[in-house]
Formats: C-alpha cells, sequence, structure tokens
C-alpha cells in the first residue's frame, strides 16, 4: 500500500504495480491546481488540496505551494506556483486557437 507520510493511503493504491514518473505528475497536479484556486492576489493564490497528498508534499520544495500540513482545507499557491500552474493547465487541458477563437 502507498501512503503519505502521515499514513494516509494515497490514489496509487489501486495501481501498486504502475511505475510513474514524479515529476510528471507533479506537473499534472499542478496544472490541476489551476482549477481550484481562488482568492488570487499579487503573491498568488489559495487552492483547494484535493489532490495525491505525496505529490502536495513535493511541490513546496519546489517552490510552487507552500507546506500543505496544516489543518486548512487549501494550500497557498505562490506567485510562481499561479503563473506555472496556468501554464501547465492550458499546455494540458486548454483548447487550441482555431479561427480566433478557443
Amino acid at each position: 500500500m502507498v501512503t503519505t507520510r502521515c499514513g494516509r493511503p494515497t490514489g496509487l493504491v489501486r495501481f501498486p504495480d504502475m511505475e510513474y514518473e514524479d515529476s510528471k505528475v507533479d506537473e499534472m497536479v499542478l496544472g490541476l491546481l489551476f482549477l481550484t484556486t481562488f482568492e488570487e492576489s499579487p503573491y498568488g493564490a489559495r487552492a483547494w488540496k484535493g489532490q495525491d497528498w505525496n505529490v502536495l508534499d513535493r511541490l513546496p520544495a519546489k517552490g510552487y505551494i507552500s507546506d500543505q500540513r496544516s489543518k486548512a482545507k487549501s494550500v497557498v499557491v505562490t506567485e510562481e506556483g499561479v503563473k506555472r500552474s496556468r501554464a501547465l493547465f492550458a499546455k494540458y487541458f486548454g483548447k487550441k486557437l482555431t479561427h480566433g477563437r478557443q
């Protein structure tokens, strides 16, 4: 069973034999955090932390979010994290422009 540092099972429990690249998963989660951002300010934003806890544990080291281990149901997304999150969301989920429309 795959667990977080807090001992909680992660979403990978169903696929214990699957190997994956942490960096790619981190990018996807950061891109998806854009969907749940709110209270954006010049210093960053807040996002609901409904993502895999192991991934959320890695993103603070990259400077994208605050340490997520708190009782809050959201994390602080840094200014750099907001920029990167928005870019990743557009890259992976944005529709291509055709004839001036998205």
